[in-house]
Parts: C-alpha cells; sequence; structure tokens
C-alpha cells in the first residue's frame, strides 16, 4: 500500500476539509481560467406562468437587473419573448476572484401564447428584481347554436 502514491499526499497529518480544499492548485495554469466569469446561457433564469380567470401572469426572477437591461415582446402573433442581458463586472488586475457564481450574459425565453391571449394589451412592471408581465385574456366566444327542428 505504501508503493502507491495518496492523492492527499500533501496533506498528512491534517483533516481533509472539503470546502477549502483546491483540486486546481499545483496544476501549471491559473485557477481562473478554468471558470469563465461569463456565463452565456444564464440559466438560472426562472419563469413562472399561472393562469387567473382574467390573465396570463408571468414572474420572473431578475436579482440586480434593471428594466432597462430587460426587453419583453411580442412576436409571430403569440409568442412572448422577455430577454436581458447581465454585463460582466470589470475586472481589475489587482483583484484576485476566489470564487464566481452569479450568471451573467444573456438570456431568452419564449412562451407560445394560448388563443385567448390579448396580445394588445401586454403590461410589464418590475419591482425588487421581479419582472411580472400581465396577458389578458379575451373571453372565448361560444359557438351560437341553433336548435333545428326534426320534421317527422
Amino acid at each position: 500500500m505504501a508503493m502507491i502514491p495518496s492523492f492527499f499526499d500533501n496533506r498528512r497529518g491534517t483533516i481533509f476539509d472539503p470546502f477549502t480544499w483546491e483540486p486546481f492548485k499545483d496544476f501549471p495554469f491559473p485557477p481562473s481560467s478554468l471558470v469563465s466569469h461569463e456565463n452565456s446561457a444564464f440559466v438560472n433564469t426562472r419563469i413562472d406562468w399561472k393562469e387567473t380567470p382574467e390573465a396570463h401572469v408571468f414572474q420572473a426572477d431578475l436579482p440586480g437587473l434593471k428594466k432597462e437591461e430587460v426587453k419583453v415582446e411580442v412576436e409571430d402573433e403569440r409568442v412572448l419573448q422577455i430577454s436581458g442581458e447581465r454585463n460582466v463586472e470589470k475586472e481589475d488586475k489587482n483583484d484576485t476572484w476566489h470564487r464566481v457564481e452569479r450568471s451573467s450574459g444573456k438570456f431568452l425565453r419564449r412562451f407560445r401564447l394560448p388563443e385567448n391571449a390579448k396580445v394588445d394589451h401586454v403590461k410589464a412592471s418590475m419591482e425588487n428584481g421581479v419582472l411580472t408581465v400581465t396577458v389578458p385574456k379575451e373571453e372565448v366566444k361560444k359557438p351560437d347554436v341553433k336548435a333545428i327542428e326534426i320534421s317527422g
């Protein structure tokens, strides 16, 4: 067993701490090159869609974004598109990054609206980092039913 080098050789006599362990510490490239400071997918954009008797309501968590950085559009007649961009924080050459977890970059989400959506009356508001898009609903016209008298 002594012939096989331990992966944790340089940690003999210490307790292994998974929260402070840096697996790439001894590699020839700097750890900051492992993580891009720009996550173009912006995968954390979560959007809820609920339907009330009066409207379809979309809510998106967009912490740190201003309303000027978000676009709400209706395209192709009934496709609601919510997009925006969170800019990357400017790097200073004297800064040392220890962890980069906040997303940055562009995001885009699309939702096909149902037939009863009033696409000409969409409203959007933003408060405390939550975007709310309200799409009013039209009354679905019930077909006129004409009774036919049966002869005979």
